[in-house]
Parts: structure tokens; C-alpha cells; sequence
């Protein structure tokens, strides 16, 4: 699926050998701001996982939980919650709570036009989902307008409408999109990580079998989420 029509988990090839060893070496060329120097990620070798068998909620929980933390090693990213979406935080609380997202790695980057990090899959393909899940409504879907996904929103991908699981997307520069993902959530601590990644570029094999810089590909700076937690 083209970066045009915004975020897809389905038609992501699968991460090679090579992007391992490519996301290990540390030594890349930095593009970082000075804002961002500050950010500093831990290595880390890049690996698929099974997801994990976690039961799907059917309705929305109360209370509703409040906010999202992921510790990754790059830092630690806080998200509010929107009690606007109450089944998409039910769902994900409920992934986090049984460590679903422990110890995956964000899998896409995309750096014109669309600005966003996507992470959530623990195959590091972008198809993968909540193993059993049938999918779950949209829910607090923005206008159909200029910068409609603004930054510091995180909201889920999809592959159309009712197939949300547990890829979600991190916004780190206004970005407009159909109007077609739900918003769950905003970044209140951590942006600077997403934008220290994205200025790392992203890398993507070409026709020749050679990896390049891309504006749509994996991330060169490796995103980990070592553990997620609700409160």
C-alpha cells in the first residue's frame, strides 16, 4: 500500500536478515537537530516474534485507564488516554497488561508527507496481529481535513475499517490522512524520542537488491518497546 493511502498492517514484506544486521550496527550517519541530542538509544538486534495468545475484549472496561507507558530503549514514551475511544484503550490495555507488546520493535518509518512511526507488530512485518482477534470498531475518527492527525497524536493502523488489533501509529509532525484511524491518544512525554528516530531516516531494498535511504521503510534507528504499561 502506497504512502498515499496512509497506514496499512498488511502489505509490509517481511524484515530480511539483512535489516538485522543492518538495525545492529550503531554507527550511522547522525541527521539528528540539536533539540534531539539529547536522546540516547541503548543497542539492540532487531527480532520477530509469535504474538502472544491474548483474550479480546468485548466491550469497554470501567474506569477507563488514564495512560500508556511504554519503556524503550531509547527512553520512555507517555501517552494519554482519549476516553473518546473506550473499546480501542479497553484493547490495548488489555494487550499491554498480558505483555504483548514487551519486546517488539517498531517496524515502519515514513518521512514525506505522512510523519509517523508505526510499531505494535511483533512479527516486525506489518501484518501481524493479536493472535484469534476478529477486529474491533473504529472509533473517534477525525474530519476529513488539512493536518487532521496532528502531532503527538497516536492513533491505530488498520487495513480497512473494523480490523483494528494492536498496530498503532506514533505522529510526530502534522500529517493528513483520510479520515479512517482511530485516535486513542496523545504523546505527553517522549515526542522527542519519535522525532530523534525519524531523523535517522528510514531504509527500504531497492529493485537492485541494495539498501537505500527511503521515505517509507524500517526505521534505522532500532525502537524497542521493552515493556508497556497502563495506570
Amino acid at each position: 500500500m502506497g504512502i498515499s493511502m496512509g497506514i496499512s498492517r498488511g502489505k509490509m514484506k517481511r524484515i530480511s536478515a539483512l535489516v538485522v544486521a543492518l538495525f545492529a550496527v550503531s554507527t550511522l550517519v547522525s541527521f539528528t537537530s540539536p533539540a534531539q541530542a539529547a536522546v540516547k538509544c541503548t543497542k539492540v538486534n532487531v527480532v520477530a516474534s509469535t504474538p502472544k495468545t491474548i483474550v479480546q475484549p468485548t466491550k469497554a472496561s470501567s474506569p477507563l485507564p488514564k495512560k500508556l507507558t511504554f519503556t524503550t530503549n531509547c527512553g520512555v514514551i507517555e501517552i494519554t488516554l482519549n476516553p473518546k475511544a473506550p473499546l480501542t484503550i479497553t484493547s490495548i490495555a488489555a494487550l499491554a497488561k498480558g505483555k504483548y507488546f514487551d519486546g517488539t520493535f517498531c517496524h515502519r518509518l515514513t518521512t514525506d508527507g505522512l510523519y509517523v512511526l508505526q510499531c505494535g507488530d511483533p512479527t516486525v512485518s506489518g501484518s501481524g496481529s493479536p493472535t484469534g482477534w476478529k477486529g474491533y470498531k473504529d472509533e473517534n475518527l477525525p474530519a476529513n481535513g488539512q493536518n487532521n492527525y496532528p502531532e503527538g497524536i497516536v492513533a491505530m493502523a488498520n487495513s480497512g475499517p473494523g480490523t483494528n488489533g494492536s498496530q498503532m501509529f506514533f505522529v510526530y509532525q502534522n500529517t493528513t490522512l483520510g479520515p479512517n484511524y482511530t485516535i486513542w491518544g496523545k504523546i505527553t512525554k517522549g515526542l522527542d524520542i519519535v522525532k530523534y528516530v525519524a531523523a535517522q531516516k528510514a531504509t527500504s531494498k531497492g529493485s537492485d537488491g541494495k539498501w537505500y535511504y527511503a521515505s517509507d521503510g524500517y526505521p534505522l534507528q532500532p525502537v524497542k518497546l521493552i515493556s508497556a504499561k497502563v495506570s
